[in-house]
């Protein structure tokens, strides 16, 4: 960052005016987002299950009470529940037990021949019942008889009896009970059965049309429950719905304080200091909000991997990052009142960038920033220094395959051309043999063509931009690009600071920000091809937008900063906002 010329010569003395102490705080300003439970998906699509086992933990949990989800996600009990502490969520057709399949917790799957079957036809009795108790009531006077709850009809809950894989098979078993008003009956395409896992005891079958089934943990004297699901504990409850290829779609109904520590250990080591910890809690929580529905075709808001956030309930959480949860309880990023998308990744190499720069629009809070934080963790962020290699035949192929409209013959030179205030490169210009070019301009055509992990690289041997610098009094005297920077406060300590955010006193005796000036392309004028091959060196990881982790580790381990700081650090001109102000 180089200081714009109007102002070189007018200093007698550059002082930086920065933030020793953290700034002061207005008062907290009240946010409350329109629902606090989410729905995470945790199987759908192609990962949509035939069958779906729970398990109560043990000590947090007892049994589950049946129901649905109303239109402010709060569950809503029918009456019908179950005293087993392993149940079996399965979709109605024929299905086999297979006890050596999902990781070995066994699932069910489509078939007629097994140990364990489920058959799809049963006999109905009519009338039905008006409550799961009387229903159940007339299930225990018939051997392998259960109760269904059929929606929409006055009296819903219907008493089933028997499993046949035929309609001709139910049909003789009904001749043979001669029980007058009934009927063979068979499950439609949304109905679900819960069995005892392991067996072909069925608990409980229920059918309300696209109406999702709804099942919450038993609490034991008021605790929390927690949920065996896939080797994987979970708060809250869950919701079913038959939807890709009759499979079931398997969603966590979670309150978000609860999904929030679901996640905090996993997108940060639960090792890390307790104010990185913080950050990366309000952020996540923000995120969460600001994207309710992102996945609303499928019927759920967030999924659990990279896409939105790494979700993995209970396993990895501990005191300490339950703790900073419990800490920022509430609290979000906002930007004039509304949530903010507080994005984050690992490493931002050095610098982050514009959104703009990287996807598409622009936001004012996602500004870049010079970083000077991360270097303090370099050498401990594994892949921090990064080179990839191309020979011009590898160059060219790639970017012909990945690159929409490039059609350049053999790549012969590769230059930076444009690179934004923080370093970062968002233009580079291609040449080949015949000397046509084709130029790709920002992240989504330089990862994809180059295949670098950032923005942040050089080009070995190609155009050789330097980052300017931040003068005092003239070129001679130059605050290098990434230098460490001192101020003396008012006790006249000298601190490292940032060199971001700097202020300064002109000759005229105004206090100016140091917005500085790109050095806008480079200098040399090399090709870029050495002993062969296209050379890109670069550091960092991630897409370079908000937050970068391990730059709120070392705020937090070595410079001794707040999470407050560590947001408005990485988040322009937003706040944090609580929906319980003063708790």
């Amino acid at each position: 960052m180089r200081l714009a010329r109007k102002w070189r010569g007018l200093f007698t003395l550059l002082i930086v005016v920065c933030i020793l102490m953290p700034l002061a705080q207005p008062a907290a300003a009240s946010f409350r987002p329109q629902f606090t439970t989410l729905r995470i998906g945790l199987f759908f699509g192609s990962t949509a299950l035939p069958s779906a086992n729970l398990q109560n933990a043990d000590g947090f949990g007892r049994g589950f009470d049946f129901g649905v989800f109303d239109n402010n996600r709060n569950f809503v009990p029918i009456g019908a529940g179950t005293n087993e502490t392993r149940i079996t969520i399965v979709i109605d057709r024929n299905m086999v037990w297979n006890p050596d399949a999902a990781e070995g917790r066994g699932e069910f799957r489509e078939g007629t021949s097994g140990n364990v079957v489920l058959g799809a036809f049963h006999v109905k009795l009519n009338p039905g019942f008006a409550t799961f108790e009387e229903a159940s009531a007339e299930a225990a006077r018939h051997q392998g008889a259960f109760v269904r709850y059929m929606a929409g009809q006055p009296n819903p809950f219907f008493v089933m009896i028997g499993q046949h894989t035929t309609r001709e098979a139910a049909n003789a078993a009904m001749a043979n009970l001669a029980i007058a008003n009934s009927e063979v009956c068979a499950g439609t395409q949304h109905t679900i059965k819960i069995v005892r896992t392991g067996t072909n005891v069925v608990l409980f079958e229920f059918d309300a049309g696209a109406t999702p089934l709804g099942i919450m943990p038993r609490s034991i004297a008021g605790e929390n429950p927690e949920t065996w699901f896939r080797g994987l504990r979970y708060h809250g409850g869950f919701s079913y719905q038959r939807r890709d290829n009759g499979l079931l779609t398997v969603i966590n109904m979670v309150d978000i304080e609860d999904y929030v520590k679901g996640i905090l250990p996993y997108e940060m080591s639960n090792t890390w200091p307790i104010e990185a910890l913080k950050a990366q809690a309000v952020t996540a929580r923000t995120f969460a909000i600001r994207s309710l529905g992102r996945h609303a075709s499928s019927g759920f808001d967030l999924c659990v991997e990279v896409h939105c956030q790494v979700y993995r309930g209970r396993g990895l959480a501990n005191e300490r990052t339950d703790q900073a949860v419990r800490d920022t309880r509430g609290m979000y990023v906002t930007f004039e009142g509304r949530p903010a998308e507080t994005v984050y990744a690992s490493s931002n190499g050095g610098a982050s960038e514009n959104v703009e720069n990287v996807w598409v629009e622009s936001r004012p809070y996602l500004r870049g920033v010079i970083d000077p934080f991360e270097a303090d963790v370099a050498r401990r962020i594994a892949g921090y220094n990064w080179t990839v290699r191309h020979t011009p035949a590898q160059l060219t192929a790639r970017l012909r395959e990945r690159i929409t409209g490039f059609n350049l013959s053999t790549v012969a030179a590769v230059r930076v051309s444009q690179r934004s205030p923080t370093g970062n490169v968002i233009g580079v210009t291609i040449t080949d043999v015949n000397g046509r070019t084709h130029t790709l301009n920002g992240r989504a055509q330089l990862v994809a063509g180059l295949g670098t992990p950032t923005m942040n690289f050089d080009i070995v041997g190609g155009e050789t931009w330097q980052p300017g610098g931040i003068f005092a009094n003239d070129p001679a005297r130059q605050v290098n690009h990434g230098a460490q920077v001192f101020a003396i406060d008012g006790s006249g300590s000298a601190s490292s600071v940032s060199s971001a955010n700097m202020r300064a006193i002109t000759g005229t005796g105004s206090v100016e920000t140091i917005t500085g000036e790109a050095a806008g392309g480079g200098t040399g004028g090399g090709t870029g091809l050495i002993g062969g091959v296209f050379t890109f060196n670069g550091t960092g990881s991630g897409h370079q937008v908000g937050m970068s982790q391990w730059g709120a580790f070392s705020m937090a381990h070595y410079h001794g900063l707040t999470f407050r700081d560590i947001i408005h650090f990485y988040f322009t001109g937003v706040e944090i906002t609580e929906t319980y102000p003063g708790w």
